[in-house]
């Protein structure tokens, strides 16, 4: 099988494409936020107190690595680690106000480029893409 055929590699491609696509959206508005941080700190404000493991598997992302995305909101002040009530050595994570303010400001201009990531399909092709993807994924 050919390379170009190979759905690892299509799908890395696609990542690659998705990746550009929104970096060059939060240029656009003037945003410092990777794809990562946005699904972190959007996962934060959905799970308020979240642990770092639990966001690291709620948004599939490594957990050796979720630290660095974490350490990064906070620096930004989007987040807040709060010592677990529970466990000591556990932090909570909690988005501030002016996280909750960023992601509101962000969301239309990341929904908004969905549509661009995909832009060569017709609506009905997104939506099967998205469907064989979300089933690909165990999802369905």
């Amino acid at each position: 099988m050919h390379r170009i055929a190979m759905a690892g590699h299509l799908i890395r491609r696609l990542h690659q494409q998705s990746t550009q696509t929104f970096q060059a959206g939060m240029q656009a508005i003037g945003v410092d936020m990777t794809s990562v941080q946005f699904a972190a700190l959007d996962a934060i404000v959905q799970q308020p107190g979240i642990d770092q493991a639990s966001l690291a598997a709620t948004i599939s992302f490594d957990r050796a690595t979720i630290g660095g995305v974490v350490d990064r909101l906070e620096a930004k002040g989007l987040v807040q680690r709060l010592v677990s009530p529970d466990d000591r050595r556990a932090r909570l994570l909690h988005a501030t106000p002016a996280g909750l303010a960023q992601l509101a400001a962000v969301r239309p201009t990341v929904e908004a480029l969905q549509a661009q990531i995909l832009a060569p399909l017709t609506d009905a092709e997104q939506a099967a893409f998205a469907a064989l993807a979300r089933k690909a994924l165990g999802l369905d």
